[in-house]
């Protein structure tokens, strides 16, 4: 069990209530993901020297995707390395229009300790850094030399980025001027504008003498640019989760293909070393890897993600570019229980009654009555599960000092509280739902 702080465990608990997964320290419960650790904390180091990764992870609904694609971005901001997790959906993040993949990116982007959309915070520490560099070989420099001094060693380290995206120099040297003569609007704008928002007022582009709005090729570039940026600041690169890909299965069939395309497309710059330190993942269900509506569509896509899994997934190899997730049985379901149980006691209001009413055995009787309730697929059960646990049974010890679980808890799951994933999961003649 690893040891988090009383408000670490708060956003946790906070999280399970809302039945989602948590953002960070999924450390502290998660149950399962020992055999991939060393071979994922090996790809990172070696991403961390330069060289692009990639990953695919697949598993049917309820094995833990999500969860998996978060810890392993804690693991990786653990290890110096920003993150950013982009959630595919046809309406809002088509992966065919990666101008619009790089906005999202931008907007989740996290480093260690830090909240969401830390591109600021990025490039106002790469800026610190440039004047550290130039102050260790100019000790006296006035402020105005000192800036000078500044932007020619950006121009300097920029210099084969902006062959490929010339905007982002003239964006980030335009940036360093305004902060200096401390125009905070203009600043605000600039980096609207790098993050690839749009609306962004005229006055703002005209004054670094860009036009237009970031587009499927300029975000390439820029996504180069966060890479230099990223690694002249002392981080190890940069891991992006592409989550959800099996959306693409649902969408028209020429944005289908685009968005296969743009996936080879990246695999491919990632192995030509376009994007040195960048470690994308992306995650999906069996048919997306496997089924006619997937990657098979494109072959040379298909090509690059097959792995041909064995019967026995002992043996599966880590190492692959593909990976398959286990799905959840009874055994973990009770074990996840029981971490979740100790990130309650973590809490700093720990008490012998808690342990005493929540037991091993409470536990187990409530993740059997849940997937009992979801007709015995253990694999839908585990949102539910935790979210029952927390909310209606630890919470209620805590507080009420004559609530007894066994006494005064009927288990009920309402049809309203599915998602449509879970619905979808399960065969309506089989589950028991109060309506």
């Amino acid at each position: 069990m690893t040891p988090i702080s009383p408000a670490r465990a708060d956003e946790i608990l906070d999280a399970l209530r809302r039945g989602t997964v948590p953002e960070s320290a999924l450390e502290a419960f998660a149950v399962g993901l020992e055999p991939y650790r060393d071979t994922l904390l090996g790809e990172l180091k070696q991403a961390a020297t330069g060289r692009g990764r990639f990953k695919a992870v697949r598993g049917d609904y309820g094995t833990g995707k999500t969860f998996f694609a978060r810890w392993f971005q804690g693991l990786a901001r653990a290890e110096g390395f920003a993150t950013a997790e982009v959630q595919i959906s046809e309406a809002e993040t088509p992966l065919h229009r990666l101008e619009t993949v790089y906005r999202r990116l931008v907007e989740h982007l996290m480093t260690e300790g830090g909240p969401r959309g830390a591109m600021r915070s990025i490039i106002d520490g790469w800026f610190y850094a440039l004047e550290e560099e130039v102050l260790a070989r100019e000790v006296d420099c006035s402020e105005a030399q000192l800036l000078q001094a500044t932007e020619a060693l950006m121009v300097e380290r920029l210099r084969p980025i902006e062959r490929q995206a010339p905007a982002f120099g003239a964006c980030l040297r335009t940036y360093r001027r305004s902060v200096a003569a401390g125009d905070e609007a203009l600043a605000s704008g600039l980096i609207a504008w790098m993050s690839g928002q749009p609306n962004v007022a005229a006055s703002v582009k005209r004054a670094a003498g860009i036009k237009g709005d970031i587009d499927h090729f300029g975000a390439l570039g820029f996504l180069q640019g966060l890479l230099l940026i990223l690694r002249d600041s002392g981080f190890s690169g940069l891991v992006l989760v592409l989550d959800e890909v099996e959306t693409l299965q649902r969408v028209r069939g020429d944005i289908r293909e685009k968005s296969f395309n743009a996936l080879r497309q990246l695999m491919d710059e990632i192995d030509a070393g376009r994007f040195p330190g960048l470690y994308l993942m992306i995650t999906g269900t069996p048919a997306f890897f496997d089924g006619p509506q997937g990657v098979q569509r494109l072959p040379p896509l298909a090509q690059r993600l097959h792995v041909d899994f064995g019967a026995d997934q002992r043996f599966d190899n880590p190492r692959a570019v593909q990976i398959r997730l286990q799905p959840f049985d009874m055994a973990r379901l009770v074990e996840v229980g029981r971490n979740v149980r100790s990130v309650f006691l973590q809490r700093g209001r720990a008490t012998d009654r808690l342990q005493l009413l929540a037991d091993d055995a409470l536990l187990a009787e409530l993740a059997a009555a849940v997937t009992g309730k979801l007709g015995g697929k253990v694999g839908v059960a585990p949102r539910i599960f935790l979210k029952k646990l927390v909310a209606e049974v630890l919470d209620r010890i805590d507080q009420f000092p004559d609530f007894d679980p066994r006494r005064d808890y009927q288990l009920m799951v309402q049809a309203s509280e599915l998602s449509l994933d879970e619905r979808r999961a399960l065969s309506p003649d089989d589950i028991q739902l109060d309506l």
